[in-house]
């Protein structure tokens, strides 16, 4: 199924998704090597259904986390009502609603690949324009966090289509960012629930592989990539 009709009309099913990610809890320690955390601002881009925001959340920072589409943020505020410090808003990437240079830290996580694929004659612009206003709300001298994979049912990081590849060379050597591999494998209940969640989101050839490894865990490489803004930067 299309990416953005799961995010416009199957927001549970794709909490159910991210929320078996990461059972080795690995996420957050890279993100703390990148920055620190406790008391920061953070903005984060394209929040999802929140599973990002709580770990930062649980970290210490302050988060004002953006969604584009109205049902993965109903479902984000029913996860993270009464935990933290936290705004929601419901705004895309390249019109964030907050002022310049207000925040210490921006997040974009498994965000910006999309564009990718949803604008491939314009990908640069498109995501050149989210990260000029993530860097806009962001102070001078803080940091850019942007997360994404770096393939599903493989061990070994590495961008898992030529697409990707070309837009992971485009961040590092264009813009800058640094990147660390991790492992954020999924973890479900049963081979059964495996296939059904991952095809579900990635199509039955992939439920297809769960199944035939047999195992309740997927292994899963994630890229974070990590840029830290010059000190007196020009906006």
């Amino acid at each position: 199924m299309e990416a953005r009709e799961i995010y416009r009309q199957h927001a549970a099913q794709y909490d159910e998704l991210v929320c078996a990610e990461d059972a080795e809890h690995n996420l957050l320690p890279a993100l703390l090597e990148s920055v620190p955390l406790r008391g920061q601002l953070v903005v984060e881009v394209g929040a999802g259904t929140g599973r990002v925001t709580k770990l930062l959340l649980d970290a210490g920072a302050r988060v004002r986390a953006t969604e584009r589409e109205a049902a993965m943020l109903a479902v984000a505020r029913e996860k993270l009502r009464g935990r933290g410090q936290l705004e929601l808003s419901l705004a895309a990437a390249q019109q964030l609603p907050f002022p310049d240079a207000s925040a210490h830290v921006g997040v974009a996580a498994w965000v910006f690949g999309h564009f990718r694929y949803w604008v491939p004659g314009s990908w640069r612009e498109e995501i050149a324009a989210g990260l000029d206003e993530l860097t806009r709300v962001v102070e001078p001298g803080g940091v850019l966090v942007v997360i994404e994979t770096l393939g599903t049912g493989v061990t070994e990081p590495a961008p898992p289509a030529p697409e990707l590849a070309e837009y992971y060379a485009w961040l590092e050597n264009e813009r800058g960012f640094q990147r660390r591999a991790i492992r954020t494998d999924y973890r479900f209940d049963s081979v059964a629930e495996a296939a059904r969640i991952l095809g579900f989101f990635f199509g039955e050839p992939m439920a297809e592989r769960v199944r035939a490894a047999g195992s309740e865990r997927v292994p899963e490489c994630t890229g974070v990539w990590s840029l830290r803004l010059p000190e007196g930067a020009q906006r």
